[in-house]
């Protein structure tokens, strides 16, 4: 009598706990649980490579003042930009590196 009653209750254990398990996988499958599962591991990502640019940012940093130190460059050095570049409206036909462009255009599809 006790060993139908025990295999009775572990079977029952058994079909309780392999239900509770498949059902918990079920859930786990739906479109729903998909969708943030994704967005949680998209939002894991950007934290990994914002804080990858950080290091990376650090890093630079510490590498361009051990630069700055090597080279005997101060911090009283002001880091400016140069000036823009001044482009000519008129084309100098003399300068080297001027181009003859043809006003002909190769669209045969184009009125001419």
């Amino acid at each position: 009598m006790f060993r139908r009653t025990f295999w009775f209750t572990a079977g029952a254990a058994a079909g309780v706990w392999a239900t509770t398990k498949v059902n918990r996988k079920l859930k786990q499958l739906t479109p729903e649980s998909l969708a943030a599962q994704a967005a949680n591991k998209a939002l894991a990502a950007g934290h990994r490579l914002k804080d990858f640019a950080l290091d990376v940012r650090d890093g630079m940093a510490q590498r361009e003042a051990e630069l700055d130190e090597a080279l005997g460059l101060g911090a009283s050095a002001d880091h400016e930009l140069p000036a823009p570049r001044r482009y000519t409206a008129i084309e100098n036909r003399n300068d080297p590196r001027y181009v003859e462009r043809s006003t002909y255009s190769h669209n045969r599809n184009e009125d001419h």
